[in-house]
């Protein structure tokens, strides 16, 4: 059976993004990213929705990330979906659905730059 796992997200960071790193040294960033959607529902009424995904980048992208990516701050993300699965410490079983970047794309947050050429940032890692 054939499968595809592509996730394209854009949307604003919900805090800071936090970067550690493995015990073998690999660099791991998690940032939560806000996508909001706007419709109008059955009465005409125009109505906000928000969408709070969970972002991991690994190696070179998780430290660029880390670096130049800030609470409120626009991206675009390319990746896969995963879920994780884990026990807490009182025995119950947890689990989360997060992406995993193969691509962000640092968005034009209206600031302007000495060069403002070009309004965005493309790290392909």
């Amino acid at each position: 059976m054939a499968s595809y796992n592509l996730v394209v997200l854009m949307g604003n960071l919900t805090k800071d993004p936090e970067l550690r790193y493995t015990s073998n040294n690999a660099a791991v960033c998690s940032f939560s990213l806000a996508v909001n959607r706007t419709y109008t529902d059955g009465n005409g009424e125009k109505k906000d929705e928000v969408c709070f995904v969970d972002i991991v980048c690994w190696n070179r992208l998780a430290e660029v990330s880390a670096e130049y990516l800030r609470k409120g701050s626009p991206a675009f993300v390319e990746g896969r979906l995963v879920q994780r699965s884990w026990e807490t410490e009182d025995g119950k079983a947890r689990s989360k659905l997060e992406v995993v970047a193969r691509s962000v794309r640092f968005l034009n947050s209206g600031q302007h730059s000495d060069n403002d050429d070009d309004s965005s940032d493309d790290i392909p890692f």
